[in-house]
């Protein structure tokens, strides 16, 4: 046993130069903030006990939005530099004492669950940090960008994150540190190494990039579209009957209404529709299958629990949520007012940003069970990309 690891994900800075309007580790990409998947492999980690993020104080609503439904500590706020915002995360974790501390960068959303193990076994040197060996050929040049000299790049490493330490070794640098005013170290083994630490390396990962510019985002798009080959829709289809009541739930929202619906559950047909649609993508049956009405642990249960379980088993297949996509069919009550917040909160469930989830909603022209009130049903598509297997 190494004792207690802990995490810190980096993630206060502005990153404005890759484009997008935004902070880059909040733009999208593949269907999610570049945050998440750092959220993600850190937070499900089975040897990790806690995530602190770090970030900046005006990204509040937009971490929340792209930590939805992972167990993460409450963020803190970063400072001016990298290495505050280090310092700050440290401090915040250092009364749940630690016995090592990755830190990894937000920018750097494909850093795998084997590197992750690697650095955690890695830190019991103390100090380690992930490399990769140099394979350009490297030059140095004068102020008028004419060569004086060829590198010999045996021994140059390319440095990535997560980097990993012992928490006490770590702490204890960066307060050493900041008493001496330097707040110029750009990573953390730099700053283990002015200390006094030996830092040793292990392997990285050629595909653990960090984003910095617009072409970096363009090609990571369409590595990741290329990795997620194999593309696929499924269909679901739900229907409740109306009983006596005053609501209805419906896309993860109440809806006030003259008439209840009867169900296991909430009788959520959205959710429900939505949940057969993705298991089918999956080929793994349906909602029935993995949540019997037999059982009485889901009486009454609230449907995004359905929903979230469904996005897990796509996640856990290396997937993604591409587009979802809802049809409600009905007399009453009106769907037009409750559309976005629908929308919204099934985005909120499925990690996916609105804008992949569409809510449309019909009449049966009082034809049938659903014109005669008796009754609401939804149908539901949803499309995923998973990568590509025989």
């Amino acid at each position: 046993m190494v004792g207690m690891v802990a995490a810190i994900l980096v993630a206060a800075g502005r990153g404005l130069r890759a484009g997008g309007g935004k902070p880059k580790q909040y733009r999208v990409l593949a269907s999610q903030p570049v945050i998440r998947p750092s959220l993600v492999a850190l937070a499900g980690h089975p040897e990790i006990a806690a995530v602190q993020p770090v970030i900046h104080r005006d990204d509040v609503s937009r971490f929340e939005d792209a930590a939805v439904g992972l167990k993460v500590l409450p963020p803190v706020f970063g400072g001016a530099t990298r290495q505050a915002s280090v310092r700050a995360g440290l401090e915040a974790l250092a009364a749940r004492r630690p016995a090592l501390v990755l830190v990894h960068d937000a920018a750097r959303p494909f850093a795998s669950t084997a590197l992750i193990a690697r650095a955690i076994a890695a830190a019991s040197s103390g100090a380690a940090v992930p490399v990769l060996p140099v394979v350009d050929t490297v030059k140095t040049v004068d102020a008028a960008g004419a060569i004086t000299g060829t590198i010999d790049r045996t021994s140059l490493r390319v440095v990535q994150t997560p980097q990993a330490f012992g928490f006490d070794l770590l702490l204890e640098a960066h307060r050493r540190a900041a008493a001496a005013g330097r707040e110029d170290f750009t990573d953390d083994a730099a700053l283990a190494e002015w200390a006094g630490h030996r830092v040793t390396t292990f392997e990285g990962e050629a595909s653990n990039v960090k984003l910095t510019s617009p072409e970096d985002f363009s090609r990571a798009e369409a590595a990741e579209v290329a990795a997620l080959a194999d593309v696929r829709t499924g269909f679901g289809f739900d229907v409740h009957q109306f009983i006596d009541g005053d609501h209805v739930w419906l896309g993860g929202v109440r809806v006030a209404h003259e008439r209840g619906v009867t169900g296991h559950s909430d009788a959520d047909v959205v959710l429900h529709a939505l949940v057969d649609a993705i298991l089918g993508a999956l080929c793994e049956g349906d909602i029935g299958v993995h949540f019997p009405p037999s059982d009485p642990q889901w009486r009454g249960a609230s449907s995004d629990r359905f929903l979230a379980f469904a996005v897990e088993r796509v996640q856990a297949r290396g997937g993604r949520i591409a587009h979802l996509d809802a049809t409600i069919v009905c007399e009453a009550p009106r769907i037009g007012p409750h559309r976005d917040a629908m929308r919204a909160r099934i985005a909120e469930i499925a990690g996916i940003p609105a804008s992949r989830v569409a809510i449309k909603a019909t009449t049966s022209e009082k034809l049938g069970f659903t014109g005669r009130r008796e009754g609401i049903a939804a149908f539901a598509n949803a499309t995923i990309r998973l990568p590509w297997s025989d």
